[in-house]
């Protein structure tokens, strides 16, 4: 926990809204019998029991926010599988195929979803005789060479307190694009990354596919918060790991109720067929570390399970937070007064004048007031340092939110000023300027060549040759093809069905 700079202006103003809220009596009546039934959602890496064991249908982070260069649309990131190594082969990222993946919008703050965007996958396989993910070279999105791909469908669903009003596939088949293998594989992912782009109907435009995780942060505050001496702060512990991402860009009037309520909450679940055929849910995620530092392990997969309707049960671990104790326990920064009335109000009901609905139910989602516009250069930390376009309205890329979320925890806005923050400013990685956003993941081949080695092509244009031989009806497992021809220090065999590789350097066989 670090100090950061910011300007006295910015610092005042969310606290300003908090306070006004305050004084006004705005969380006079919050209690339990305040919070309607309802659950909550959470940014989370490895964050519960029960998910870190299943990582294909846990969620890591959300992200909802005016498309900085299309005003007139909101642009929606969900993130999934957390610490993707990219050179994790040969079974590398996809998405579940007995999962669905939702991203739900609640556009009248009664907690209830009224619009749930769905995405279905189904994985296609060309060669099942190779272990390959690619078998040579890939250059686009229907590369014969691409071995292992994706498809999804997306569903709208309107709904009425939570009754199903009307279903209609709004995508169909749309490909997702692939992990990044390495150079040899995919000389020019870029060009993948764009072909997975596609426009829908209405004037929508979605995105699946590897990212660079965009959360930026240091976790080690797990070890005894930064070693208990701040000497283990500044380092992003995710730079260098990707996620699997879905991004949707709609026309900020489809999600809205109207041009005069423009607040809409967002949160995103995953739900897994289980072993009788029916759908359960297994993950949620809204605002940032909620599960990861708000909740206690007793009630992690309780919340994973829940919806923001039945939120009353985690009201305590929002009132009563934990982090603040350990805080004051190891740093001896005093813990703001409870119950932390001031922390219900940002993440439980939106701040007021800035992105709480009118008539709201408190419960945990991020909330985006879409009719603020995007500011040309964006704060990091947000409407804490005068940037209301930013988190936590909403929550950009760029947002700072493990600075701002602790600042905010230990008392920003009841008195306690503080610059808290984990030495971690931004992401290691640029993002776009355009949809999806996202920052390329980092590709599986990063370390230098070996020893001896240059960057011809070698054997790699021959490969999908060698799985893929002239007069291939008649090939069986006692057929032997060599392809070493012109391969300079390396060669492939396939025999029986399997590929052996070989190399010989300085007169021995590796």
């Amino acid at each position: 926990m670090t100090p950061n700079s910011r300007t006295g202006a910015g610092r005042r103003s969310l606290a300003t809204l908090i306070c006004g809220a305050l004084a006004a009596g705005g969380l006079a009546a919050v209690g339990t019998t305040a919070l309607e039934p309802g659950a909550a959602s959470a940014s989370s890496h490895r964050e519960a029991p029960l998910i870190s064991g299943t990582p294909q249908y846990d969620n890591t982070d959300l992200y909802a926010f005016v498309s900085p260069d299309k005003p007139d649309t909101t642009t929606i990131i969900a993130n999934w599988i957390p610490f993707e190594e990219p050179a994790g082969g040969p079974n590398f990222f996809t998405f579940a195929e007995d999962a669905q993946y939702d991203i739900h919008i609640d556009n009248n703050g009664d907690a209830q979803g009224e619009l749930l965007f769905r995405y279905t996958f189904r994985t296609h396989t060309k060669n099942e005789k190779t272990f390959l993910y690619n078998t040579g070279p890939v250059t686009s999105l229907d590369d014969p060479d691409l071995n292992i791909t994706q498809t999804y469908d997306i569903e709208l669903l309107k709904l009425k307190d939570q009754h199903l009003v009307s279903r209609t596939k709004i995508a169909d088949d749309v490909p997702v694009a692939p992990s990044n293998v390495g150079k040899a594989s995919m000389p020019d992912y870029g060009t993948l990354r764009e072909q997975a782009v596609h426009e829908l109907a209405g004037g929508a435009t979605t995105f699946a596919g590897q990212a660079d995780d965009p959360f930026f942060l240091d976790l080690r505050v797990f070890d005894l918060l930064y070693g208990g001496n701040l000497s283990e702060v500044g380092n992003d512990t995710l730079k260098g790991y990707n996620v699997n991402s879905l991004a949707l860009q709609v026309p900020t009037h489809m999600i809205t109720e109207s041009a005069d309520q423009p607040v809409v909450g967002l949160w995103s679940t995953t739900q897994r067929k289980n072993a009788k055929g029916k759908f359960t849910q297994v993950s949620r995620l809204g605002n940032p570390l909620v599960n990861e530092v708000v909740n206690p392990l007793k009630d992690k997969d309780t919340f994973n399970a829940s919806a923001p309707w039945d939120d009353a049960r985690f009201l305590k671990n929002v009132t009563h937070p934990e982090l603040p104790k350990l805080i004051e326990a190891i740093y001896k920064i005093e813990a703001p007064a409870e119950p932390r009335n001031d922390l219900v109000d940002v993440f439980l009901k939106g701040v007021e004048g800035l992105n709480q609905p009118p008539h709201v139910t408190p419960s945990e989602m991020l909330r985006l007031n879409t009719s603020i516009e995007p500011t040309a250069e964006p704060k990091r930390l947000g409407v804490l340092d005068g940037d209301n376009a930013g988190f936590p309205n909403g929550r950009r890329l760029t947002d700072d939110v493990i600075d701002a979320a602790l600042q905010v925890v230990e008392g920003e806005l009841v008195g306690a000023e503080n610059d808290l923050g984990d030495a971690v400013d931004a992401n290691d990685k640029e993002f776009g300027a355009s949809f999806p956003y996202l920052a390329d993941p980092t590709e599986g081949s990063r370390g230098p060549l070996a020893e001896g080695v240059d960057s011809g092509n070698d054997v790699r244009n021959q490969l999908g040759d060698a799985l893929r031989p002239a007069g291939a009806e008649g090939f069986d497992d006692t057929t032997l093809i060599a392809a070493s021809a012109g391969a300079g220090a390396g060669g492939i065999l396939l025999i029986g069905g399997s590929l052996l590789w070989w190399r010989r350097m300085r007169g021995r066989a590796y």
